[in-house]
């Protein structure tokens, strides 16, 4: 028994000195890890001039799923965060575009947050209501014709409203604000939210000075997007 215990070791010990088995054969037998759906890329301090802010990276597994959060106090602290989620329009946030009112209530946001307690404004990649710039571009060349804002992203073929909100829940849950009051006049973006896990205790409404040439725009979103906008 002793004997065929060593002849089959020395077998072995042959086999594998003719055929070692690698160790890459070895790594590739591992169960892969997946990537985590949602990344912290970078954290900075942020001073502005509406107050002193954290700025917090994120990507997830998506082209399109990365954001940028500044956040301001204990938001597990005794008061609920006071958050705005805000879709990019690089026509309003940066070149000043009245046809729209994208800036105004960026700038209406950061100083609500700024005197808040606590708070965070989330600011996402969804250009021209998730159609994408060069599109939102188009769209503009239809409203120039005669259309509004939602006949023309239809007739390019989207939807009136193309944006998603989970990934923004997602990075809200992993800041800590389950818990939050909505800078928002979208009753949508309020229910997809509460759809994704976050609950909106009080959604306070974002409506900054209108200008004449963005009336027709907000009538459009209040009468065909259900908007909740006050004197319009």
């Amino acid at each position: 028994m002793a004997l065929a215990s060593k002849e089959s070791a020395r077998r072995e010990a042959l086999l594998y000195f003719l055929f070692p088995v690698s160790t890459k054969t070895k790594q590739s037998k591992r169960p892969k890890k997946k990537s985590a759906a949602l990344k912290l890329v970078a954290r900075a301090a942020l001073p502005t001039r509406y107050g002193r802010f954290t700025i917090y990276g994120f990507k997830g597994r998506g082209a399109q799923d990365e954001a940028v959060a500044l956040v301001r106090g204990n938001l597990k602290g005794k008061s609920v965060p006071l958050v705005r989620v805000h879709s990019q329009c690089l026509t309003g946030d940066v070149l000043t575009s009245l046809r729209c009112d994208c800036r105004a209530q960026l700038e209406l946001s950061l100083k609500k947050i700024g005197q808040a307690a606590s708070g965070i404004l989330l600011y996402l990649p969804q250009e021209g209501r998730g159609i994408g710039l060069m599109n939102k571009l188009r769209a503009y060349e239809l409203q120039d014709e005669g259309m509004d804002t939602v006949e023309a992203n239809e007739t390019l073929g989207f939807a009136a409203d193309a944006r998603d909100y989970d990934f923004s829940a997602k990075i809200l849950k992993k800041l800590g604000a389950t818990r939050i009051r909505l800078l928002s006049n979208n009753p949508e973006k309020v229910r997809q939210l509460e759809r994704s896990g976050i609950r909106v205790i009080e959604r306070v409404p974002c409506q900054p000075r209108i200008s004449k040439i963005s009336r027709a725009y907000l009538q459009t979103k209040k009468r065909k997007m259900g908007h909740l906008l006050e004197g319009i």
